[in-house]
């Protein structure tokens, strides 16, 4: 299974510095924004910069790194100690996103056995985390795949996609795995109001990974489906129960209904 994040990186480690892919001025633009200290990895997280849970928390684990190389400096004695109140300042940042917490408990963990210069340890183990949610979701990506009999057409709504995890993305990973091996013929996208994640931000990925797309007011849903344009309809998780039942943006429900 490859680690290879695909056509779209949100998220990477360049020149002892994080770069994130501004989402906020896509599809127009496409510019990375340089990070290298801790407090304005949270702003980032919650300006918008970055979103997604799997790509929070993937921020997160990078931004703890550039936190402890800080507070090293300050002080090798005390780092461990200091840097509590940026662990707190990043959970802060985005606090209903769980991959965020679950990656500063992982990272915090870590530390108790760091003697001596953390950045090392603590870039590896933030590198560890971006690697194992892309070949997660190429996992997930071919097992939805696997799911769809006939070749057909999607419907998508909002974005679940590369730029919402560390590369490939879930629902976005369906679909790319599902393209590649001629099972997915082409993505209707929502426009997902009012943040408008499917006009800014799937169509633009599809269109960067040459998947075709169409751009769709969430009202033509239920005539496409009349049609019997849309084979599967498949969408991202912000949280799934214990008994299977699925939260996800507002405009899922009806989705479902009408599936």
């Amino acid at each position: 299974m490859t680690d290879r994040a695909d056509t779209v990186e949100a998220i990477c480690w360049q020149g002892n510095k994080l770069q994130l892919l501004d989402q906020r001025l896509l599809p127009h633009e496409a510019t990375y924004l340089s990070y290298g200290d801790v407090d304005a990895v949270a702003d980032a997280i919650r300006d918008m910069v970055v979103r997604g849970a799997p790509a929070i928390g993937i921020t997160a684990a990078y931004g703890i790194v550039l936190a402890a190389r800080t507070r090293f400096a300050q002080s090798a004695a005390e780092w461990k100690s200091a840097i509590e109140a940026d662990l707190q300042t990043l959970a802060a940042s985005r606090p209903t996103a769980v991959n965020l917490f679950w990656a500063i408990a992982r990272m915090r963990e870590l530390m108790v056995d760091i003697d001596g210069n953390p950045e090392s340890t603590l870039l590896a183990a933030a590198r560890r985390i971006h690697t194992e949610d892309i070949v997660a979701n190429r996992c997930m990506g071919e097992l939805g795949a696997a799911l769809i009999e006939t070749p057909c057409a999607i419907l998508t709504h909002c974005n679940a996609g590369a730029l919402a995890t560390g590369g490939y993305g879930t629902a976005l990973g369906v679909v790319r795995a599902g393209f590649a091996s001629g099972k997915i013929t082409s993505v209707y996208a929502d426009e997902t109001r009012p943040w408008m994640q499917g006009a800014r931000l799937t169509a633009w990925e599809m269109v960067q990974e040459g998947i075709p797309v169409t751009l769709q007011a969430e009202g033509a849903a239920a005539h496409l489906m009349k049609q019997g344009r849309v084979g599967w309809v498949i969408v991202g998780s912000d949280r799934i129960a214990a008994n299977g039942d699925v939260v996800n943006k507002i405009g899922t429900y009806g989705l479902a209904v009408l599936a």
